[in-house]
C-alpha cells in the first residue's frame, strides 16, 4: 500500500492557527485553541502544533501575515501535516489562497464543526439538517474546488454555448438546498404532530454548552440509557423521555449542546430541533463548574437561546452547576494581596457568589457521582408541581415530602 494512503487507525496530523485581534489577550486565544484541539480530537485528528499571530485585523488575502504563512508552510512540509485548521471562519478566497501556499487541506472552525455534526448525526432529521448546513456552507466555496469547473459544458441537446461547470454545480447545490428545506418542513410537521400528541404535560428542557453533562443528567432523572460520552456534540438529536418524581409525571428533553463561534448555517438548520426548547415550560441550564471558562460558556448559551427563542421573560430557568467532583483550585498564600481569581476561589465561595447574584434558582451537583442530586430532584419537583397546579388545579398528585434530615444526603 502506498505510504501516502493512511489506514483507518492512523490519525490525521493537524496544525492549528489562531489570531489575536483587537483587545483579545493571548490567554483567551489559547483557551479558544484548547477547545479547537478538543474538536479535532472529537473528529479523530491529532494536533501536532499551534501557531498564533497578533494582528489588528485579519489579512484579506491569507488571514495571517505573509511571514507567518511561510513559517506554517515550512512546518507543514517538514512534518507531513495533513490538515491546517483556523480557529476563525475563512472567506472562500482566503481558503483557496492558503491552500495554494501550504499544499495541504485547509479548514476553518465552522467546517470542522460541520464535519463533526455529520459524523454524529444518527436520525434522518439530524442528517437532513447537517446536510443542509453543509450545502449552505459549500455554495460560496465551489469555485476552485475541482479543476473541471473552469471548462465549458455544451453539446448535443444544449441550447446555445451551454453554461460553465461552476454554474452547473451551483444550480445543482441550490436545487439540493431547496429539496432539503422541503424535506425538513415535512419532518417538522411530523415532529409537531408528535408533540401535540403528548398532551399538555409540563415540559422541561436541558440546555447548555456542549459536554457539560446534560445526557448524564437525562439518564439520571429518567433512568434511561441516552448516549453520553466525554466528547463534544455527543448528542445531536433531541431525546424526550417521560419522567416521574413522586407520582408527578413530566416530559424531559435533552438537546444539542451549544459552542462558541457556532456556524450560522447550523443555528438556522437546527432551529427546528430546538422547538423543544421554545415550547418548554422550564429550562434547566446545565454548566460545567469545573471548566475554567464556565462563565463565558453560560454567556454563549444565553446568547444562542436569545437568538432561538427571543427574550421570553416567562420562561422559567434553573441553573445547574454540574461536575462539582472535578472542581479544583489553588488557595492563595497568606501574604498574597493580589485580587482573588477563579483559579484560587474555593467551591464554597463560588457557590455563595452565584447563589447570591444569579436571578434564577441554582444548585450545585455531580450527576456522575450522584452528589446533591436528591436536592436537585426536589427543586425540579417543586417547579414542575407549581406549573402542574396552575394547569390542572383539580389534579394535584400526592406529594411525599423529603425528610429534613435527608436534605444533604446523596442519592
Amino acid at each position: 500500500m502506498p505510504e501516502n494512503i493512511k489506514t483507518a487507525k492512523q490519525k490525521e496530523k493537524v496544525v492549528l492557527v489562531g489570531v489575536i485581534m483587537g483587545r483579545q489577550s493571548e490567554e483567551i486565544v489559547e483557551e479558544y485553541l484548547d477547545e479547537l484541539e478538543f474538536l479535532v480530537e472529537t473528529a479523530g485528528g491529532e494536533t501536532q502544533k499551534r501557531f498564533t499571530q497578533k494582528l489588528d485585523k485579519p489579512d484579506k488575502t491569507t488571514f495571517v501575515g505573509k511571514g507567518k504563512l511561510e513559517e506554517i508552510s515550512e512546518y507543514i512540509k517538514e512534518n507531513e501535516i495533513d490538515i491546517l485548521i483556523f480557529d476563525d471562519e475563512l472567506s472562500p478566497s482566503q481558503q483557496r489562497n492558503v491552500e495554494r501556499n501550504v499544499k495541504c487541506r485547509v479548514l476553518d472552525r465552522s467546517n470542522l464543526i460541520l464535519d463533526i455534526f455529520a459524523l454524529r448525526a444518527r436520525s434522518a432529521h439530524a442528517r437532513t439538517q447537517v446536510e443542509l448546513a453543509q450545502y449552505q456552507y459549500l455554495l460560496p466555496r465551489l469555485a476552485g474546488m475541482w479543476t473541471h469547473l473552469e471548462r465549458q459544458k455544451g453539446g448535443i441537446g444544449m441550447k446555445g454555448p451551454g453554461e460553465r461547470e461552476i454554474e452547473t454545480d451551483r444550480r445543482i447545490v441550490r436545487d439540493r438546498i431547496s429539496l432539503l428545506k422541503k424535506k425538513l418542513e415535512q419532518i417538522d410537521k411530523q415532529k409537531a404532530t408528535q408533540r401535540s400528541n403528548r398532551g399538555n404535560m409540563v415540559r422541561v428542557a436541558l440546555v447548555g454548552y456542549t459536554n457539560v453533562g446534560k445526557s448524564t443528567i437525562m439518564n439520571m432523572l429518567s433512568k434511561s440509557e441516552v448516549f453520553a460520552e466525554d466528547k463534544l456534540f455527543a448528542t445531536l438529536d433531541t431525546t424526550v423521555r417521560k419522567v416521574v418524581i413522586e407520582t408527578l409525571p413530566f416530559l424531559l428533553s435533552d438537546t444539542v449542546g451549544f459552542i462558541r463561534k457556532l456556524p450560522h448555517h447550523l443555528i438556522e438548520s437546527f432551529k427546528s430541533t430546538l422547538d423543544e426548547v421554545r415550547e418548554a415550560d422550564i429550562l434547566v441550564h446545565v454548566s460545567d463548574i469545573s471548566h475554567p471558562n464556565f462563565e463565558e460558556q453560560i454567556h454563549v448559551v444565553n446568547e444562542t437561546l436569545r437568538e432561538i427563542i427571543g427574550d421570553d421573560a416567562s420562561k422559567e430557568t434553573i441553573m445547574v452547576f454540574n461536575k462539582i467532583d472535578n472542581y479544583s483550585f489553588t488557595p492563595k498564600e497568606e501574604d498574597d494581596l493580589t485580587p482573588a481569581t477563579k483559579e484560587n476561589t474555593s467551591l464554597d465561595d463560588l457557590m455563595q457568589t452565584w447563589m447570591a447574584h444569579e436571578n434564577a434558582p441554582c444548585i450545585f451537583i455531580s450527576a456522575k457521582e450522584k452528589q446533591n442530586v436528591e436536592n436537585f430532584r426536589k427543586m425540579l419537583y417543586q417547579h414542575v408541581l407549581r406549573i402542574h397546579k396552575e394547569r390542572y388545579p383539580y389534579d394535584v398528585p400526592a406529594y411525599i415530602p423529603w425528610l429534613p434530615e435527608d436534605d444533604n444526603k446523596d442519592e
